[in-house]
């Protein structure tokens, strides 16, 4: 039988995906590129805005006309969107016609309901947010031969007030250190020269590792030093960091690091305290300065990208002003940013002075068109240069040229041919747009 995965959302997502093809291969599944060739559907859902959660019930839907032609099909439903405390009464109105759904941790269970579903049981649901039984080591099956996708953690303990992981992803859980770098280990055999560190807050790992009252637990310095250590290994990246953890002296290990120390993303939100604290970040604008001047300080090469919401509950134009005052004195070289999105079972969702849509939508077009200008400007500084850019193979946009990224994850296209992927090439820089290099 074959199997065909949609995933939505994040890279946390897209690396659960890998997981999933992971077990379903194990279990003698066959993978597939056609919708209509599968007899396997699973949909791998995120929620974590309500456009996204709008798509992913459209696609859902449109499901129905091949269950409708081939009954024998199986459609499974997994991921954050399957959480919500809504998902009895949505999977009522729009997915009668889905035979699985099950939670963020019950994928490896996926191949057992299965075997459940072609008996026909009806509708099958497993929804826990309990992560602490998730195996810590799966099979997976990476999508790219040059960026590997590793967790670290699970869950997170922070409650943004806007925030709907917490709900959905459950408690913060750290993997094993061990099994942590056993994959990385494993990717770095298989050709990966590049690790990309997941959790929703990597810089919280280890808390809740190691005996009550010890110090010997691992942390989030000791987990990059190691990935670093091993061999074949070139980069390390990470997705997410967290400002209220990010200290010094995780910025001090870091910039000893080669193979991190040129790029950070640290989501700031807003940059007005009054919204800062509404959203419950834990930390202040000077707090978030002063990590961004200690960065500057000891790697002055290093490019800071960073998430910004705009529009949050109570927002006023001082407010939003104030963001626009922070991201001229912090100049990000990018910046991704979002409309403010209510999730049910949040605090801001039930907060008043909601802002109007169209509100939000002329505040994201100002704040887009002063951080693209200075994205601009810290990309035009790199024409002359030299760097050194790891393949990752052709262009989206013009199949004829490769991409790839600089050591401080600056896109860059390039010329060239496929024997170039997933090697590390030094080129000169000599034209730059507003989200990319040129090497031409």
């Amino acid at each position: 039988m074959k199997f065909y995965i949609k995933t939505f959302g994040c890279q946390m997502n897209e690396h659960d995906s890998e997981i999933i093809a992971g077990v379903l291969q194990q279990a003698g599944y066959r993978p597939c590129d056609e919708l209509d060739a599968a007899d396997i559907i699973v949909v791998n859902t995120c929620c974590i805005r309500e456009s996204a959660e709008n798509k992913i019930w459209g696609y859902i839907g449109n499901l129905k006309n091949i269950k409708y032609k081939r009954p024998g099909v199986i459609i499974a439903m997994l991921g954050c969107m399957t959480q919500q405390t809504t998902i009895s009464a949505a999977l009522k109105r729009y997915g009668s016609h889905i035979d699985i759904v099950l939670g963020t941790y019950q994928q490896h269970r996926l191949p057992e309901y299965i075997t459940r579903a072609m008996i026909g049981n009806g509708q099958i649901v497993d929804i826990s947010e309990d992560n602490r039984d998730f195996p810590d080591e799966l099979p997976c099956v990476r999508t790219s031969g040059v960026t590997a996708q590793v967790n670290i953690s699970y869950g997170c303990n922070n409650f943004c007030s806007y925030c709907i992981v917490p709900y959905v992803r459950g408690r913060e859980r750290s993997r094993s250190l061990n099994a942590i770098l056993s994959e990385i280990r494993e990717a770095a055999a298989a050709g990966s020269k590049e690790i990309m560190l997941l959790g929703q807050n990597v810089n919280s790992y280890g808390k809740d590792l190691g005996e009550a009252g010890q110090n010997d637990a691992p942390d989030f310095a000791t987990v990059l030093k190691a990935a670093c250590a091993v061999p074949g290994i070139k980069r390390v990246r990470y997705m997410s960091s967290h400002p209220r953890d990010f200290s010094n002296a995780l910025v001090d290990e870091i910039s000893k690091l080669p193979q991190v120390r040129s790029y950070y993303h640290l989501p700031l939100q807003s940059g007005c305290d009054k919204t800062l604290k509404a959203m419950n970040r834990g930390y202040d604008t000077a707090r978030y300065a002063a990590i961004i001047d200690h960065i500057r300080e000891q790697t002055p090469e290093a490019a800071v990208t960073t998430d910004i919401i705009v529009g949050f509950p109570g927002e006023t134009e001082d407010d939003f002003q104030a963001t626009l005052d922070f991201i001229a004195r912090c100049r990000f070289d990018a910046a991704y940013t979002f409309l403010y999105s209510p999730r049910s079972g949040t605090p801001a969702a039930k907060m008043a002075d909601q802002v109007p849509l169209q509100v939000k939508k002329e505040r994201l077009q100002r704040l887009t068109a002063l951080q693209n200008q200075i994205s601009l400007e810290k990309n035009q500084t790199y024409i002359g240069q030299i760097v050194h850019v790891l393949v990752e193979g052709p262009s989206k946009n013009n199949p004829e040229y490769l991409t790839g990224r600089t050591e401080s994850n600056k896109i860059v296209i390039l010329r060239g041919g496929m024997e170039l992927v997933n090697q590390i090439v030094a080129v000169k820089i000599t034209g730059a747009k507003t989200w990319h290099l040129e090497a031409l």
